[in-house]
């Protein structure tokens, strides 16, 4: 399936350093930079605020992770989350757990504030978000007051970056596989925002 807007050339000086940098890092220039590249101030100030969040250090790298890929998998975004997946892989994650997240309401690997975190990236990510009290006063206790700004601010971007990439008919380019790693499993039939 191709995306809703044709990916086009990417050029000019700017465009040289990212195919190389994405080529560097991915193997490729996925088709997602293309659809972007139609607005190259937008792509550079998405990259930008992506590469500046890369820095935020109060939350377990793990834990973001998990994060991430709840949230994408609650909009649907299977560029997300392969991405995610292929990044905790290259990045000395725990890749085995991240290959659980689509599924971590039935699995048995994660711990409770994993747990927690997934649930937080999942009810935030619904329309409108569905994070309760509770929630939010365990995870307060879990990572403290910076280390849940840093998970709701990555959630956030996961959203926008998430939901832009489903509108747009961005989908995955399989760069999990091209590195060995076994396919993600399906999204659990009883998760919040899951068509089942």
């Amino acid at each position: 399936m191709t995306t809703r807007v044709p990916p086009t050339e990417v050029t000019g000086l700017y465009g040289s350093v990212v195919k190389r940098a994405t080529r560097a890092m991915l193997g490729h220039v996925p088709d997602s930079i293309g659809v972007l590249w139609h607005h190259p101030a937008v792509f550079k100030d998405l990259m930008g605020v992506g590469r500046r969040s890369e820095k935020w250090d109060r939350l377990d790298p793990d834990l973001a992770t998990y994060a991430v890929m709840a949230s994408a998998a609650t909009v649907g975004c299977e560029f997300c989350l392969d991405l995610h997946y292929f990044r905790s892989h290259n990045e000395g994650l725990d890749e085995v757990k991240a290959r659980e997240v689509p599924r971590w309401r039935e699995s048995a690997v994660f711990t409770p504030v994993e747990r927690r975190v997934m649930e937080y990236a999942e009810a935030m990510s619904q329309t409108p978000p569905a994070v309760t009290d509770e929630l939010s006063e365990a995870l307060l206790a879990d990572l403290g007051p910076a280390g849940l700004v840093e998970l709701s601010a990555r959630v956030g971007l996961m959203n926008a970056t998430a939901r832009s990439n489903v509108a747009l008919g961005i989908r995955s380019e399989q760069f999990a596989a091209s590195c060995g790693l076994p396919p993600l499993p399906a999204r659990s039939a009883g998760a919040v925002g899951s068509d089942a």
